[in-house]
């Protein structure tokens, strides 16, 4: 959005100094041998230091935000690998496709774990981690006052324990790297830490996570609106128990676990919400109106715990922090990148307006396949975009997006309504987008100039993991109310006394089900998919945690999409022109935005139904992903890949680390337990 939020901060700090905004500022004012004295002894060089490490951990300017993950990149780069590991969107990866052997040589040992530190600046695991510890270990001695002092240091321990959770998720245990250490290339006894425990970092992430809590503030002043809090720092130790009392790290069912995750998650609720934080509900929760609108406001937002800030400056300025999302969603008829094809089956995990699933013959509502859209969960309408459904920007507030197909020859392939080009599904994310942007920057460069920001942790997911750990240590109806304020902000009806959940209602495992779908419909497509698949281990085919809390493996599947065409008179059309478009006085059958409506017609939404009752045909589009493959290729996931094994480029030069169980190594099998 307009205002200049964190991203910024580090940008405006760095020019306060005098520095560029690119890496001079670590190499002028100190390096990565030894210690320069200046950064500890003047505030504003320390809070530049701080700003600099927030800016390693936050997306570049133009990436797309909703989609990508630090942790699928080597060097620190935000790409779409793990969402494409969900049903979420289609592609091959290296982490669902199938090998002929599990191996630290193939490109599915996960590569996040980093290189040996280089004396080079690079963006990565163990140079941001070095940048933190060499902060931590110097900002205490000298003349810097103790209140900003512990204000800067609970920000880097809220870092640290940022990457240390990101590791541990994805590999167990690593090695616990608390001081400083020195790049080299070469094997040194020094550098050369083994993998800790995983319970020993995770005892040290929530030492982290507490110390920051307890040195930051509950609140910022507007200027600083986007730094840490103490709330956010309770709200991530509450994730990271909640990731360890799941099924990937907690295979026994302990309940100890489960209760120390409610413990950490209600105590990050409640100071939340004693500094303001709560569900976004301004504009009210009729029709999911306040869930809408969540993204569209920026300072003083209470839903947003971790923000990550973006601007709308011009592209190319010093001062640019633009989102990639807006011009990556939109599509290519008004000059967007129309990249990012949703689903078909995340858009029938939406329930009906009553929440009961589109399968359940007791909902109010009857599902239509051919009307996939008629009474759905009011969060449906504000996630995508279908062929006849609004999708406002600035000057067009009445823009519908069209996306269907016909024949011009009944030999011929279909034509597609888009004339620069649909996108793989049928089916466009309207989550995030900004009613208001503008796409008056030219063909090449439409809707890029974006600046809202993307909330990487909500107080909805707070809610949600207080709910799960709830469920977890038996307070079921605890849990149960919990995923009903979420689904009650969303603008559900309340037919059934309990938002459509009266079918799992007492029962641990269904309700541990019922928030899984939850999680699902809630932060679809907000970078939470893949790790929510992976804690409950809910890939292969043989899932026992699939099977017992009701949800389907992704092995074994296809992700498909919406393949909209017409009929006149029953019939597939075939015609050389698009039948509903006016391309003169009239339209060839029927105008789809016509200036009067049939009798008993009274809007464009009633008329929609009656393109899709006498003209629309909506079949399965299974051209997502790979058509190419003997056999036919699907979904494809190991089990190893819960704990990812370490790369041979990690292995080649840190020979003293441990490879996981289940990879093997240059020395033979994998020998470190992820479990303990």
């Amino acid at each position: 959005m307009k205002k200049i939020t964190i991203l910024n901060i580090i940008l405006l700090s760095l020019l306060l100094t005098g520095q560029s905004c690119k890496d001079d500022f670590l190499e002028e004012k100190r390096d990565l041998t030894a210690v320069n004295e200046e950064v500890f002894k003047d505030p504003v060089l320390a809070q530049s230091y701080v700003d600099y490490v927030y800016g390693m951990f936050l997306p570049a300017a133009n990436a797309q935000s909703f989609v990508v993950t630090q942790n699928a990149s080597e060097n620190g780069g935000y790409n779409t690998t793990f969402t494409q590991t969900t049903d979420e969107l289609a592609g091959e990866t290296d982490y669902n496709k199938e090998w002929a052997a599990i191996s630290y040589v193939n490109n599915h040992a996960n590569k996040y774990f980093g290189q040996r530190m280089s004396a080079s600046i690079a963006n990565n695991v163990w140079t941001r981690m070095r940048e933190i510890n060499l902060f931590l270990s110097e900002i205490d001695k000298y003349g810097i006052a103790e209140e900003t002092r512990n204000k800067l240091k609970g920000q880097m321990y809220f870092w640290r324990a940022f990457q240390y959770f990101d590791l541990v998720r994805m590999y167990g245990g690593v090695p616990l790297v608390l001081e400083p250490q020195n790049p080299t290339m070469a094997e040194n006894e020094a550098n050369s830490i083994p993998r800790s425990k995983t319970s020993e970092c995770i005892d040290q992430i929530v030492k982290d996570l507490d110390l920051a809590k307890s040195l930051l503030p509950g609140k910022w002043d507007d200027s600083n609106w986007g730094r840490i809090t103490s709330g956010a720092a309770a709200a991530l130790k509450g994730r990271v128990l909640l990731t360890y009392a799941s099924p990937q790290f907690n295979p026994n069912d302990s309940r100890e676990r489960w209760l120390a995750a409610y413990n950490a998650n209600l105590e990050a609720k409640q100071l939340l919400e004693q500094n303001g934080s709560g569900l976004f509900e301004v504009g009210g929760t009729a029709n999911g109106k306040a869930w809408g609108d969540i993204w569209m406001k920026e300072v003083n937002n209470p839903e947003a715990v971790l923000v990550y800030g973006f601007n709308n400056v011009t592209n190319g300025s010093n001062m640019a922090k633009n989102n990639g999302w807006e011009q990556a969603i939109r599509p290519r008829d008004i000059f967007g990148g129309g990249s990012i094809s949703p689903t078909k089956q995340i858009l029938d995990a939406f329930p009906m307006l009553d929440g009961k699933s589109i399968d359940d013959p007791t909902s109010t509502y009857a599902y239509s396949p051919n009307k996939f859209y008629k009474n759905r969960d009011p969060r449906f309408a504000k996630t995508f975009v279908y062929n006849g459904a609004l999708f406002p920007y600035n000057g067009a507030t009445g823009y519908r997006q069209w996306t269907y197909y016909w024949k011009k020859e009944a030999t011929a392939s279909y034509t597609t309504t888009e004339t620069k080009g649909a996108n793989s599904s049928g089916i466009y994310l309207k989550k995030g987008s900004d009613p208001n942007a503008s796409n008056t920057y030219g063909v090449a460069s439409g809707f890029q100039q974006s600046g809202t920001d993307f909330i990487e942790m909500r107080f909805a997911e707070v809610v949600l993991n207080l709910a799960e750990s709830a469920i977890g240590a038996d307070k079921l109806q605890e849990g149960l109310e919990g995923i009903m304020k979420i689904r009650a902000r969303a603008g559900i009806e309340n037919k059934d006394g309990s938002y459509g959940l009266s079918g799992v209602m007492g029962d641990r495992d269904k309700l541990f089900g019922a928030i899984i779908n939850e999680r699902k419909i809630e932060f679809a497509y907000e970078g939470k998919r893949f790790f929510d698949l992976r804690r409950w281990k809910l890939f292969e085919e043989n899932s026992a945690t699939a099977q017992r809390i009701g949800v389907k493996p992704l092995n074994g599947t296809r992700r498909t999409g919406l393949l909209i065409t017409l009929k006149v008179n029953g019939e597939e059309y075939v015609g050389k022109s698009d039948p509903l478009l006016k391309d003169g006085a009239t339209a060839p059958i029927v105008e789809r935005e016509p200036a009067t409506f049939p009798a008993g017609i009274e809007n464009q939404e009633q008329y929609l139904d009656y393109l899709y009752d006498n003209y629309f045909v909506v079949t399965e589009r299974d051209d997502l992903d790979r058509t190419n493959a003997t056999p036919t290729w699907k979904f494809k996931w190991y089990p190893e890949y819960y704990f990812f094994g370490f790369n041979q480029s990690v292995l080649s030069t840190s020979p003293y680390l441990q490879q996981t169980i289940g990879w093997d190594s240059m020395n033979g099998a994998g020998t470190f337990d992820p479990l303990k």
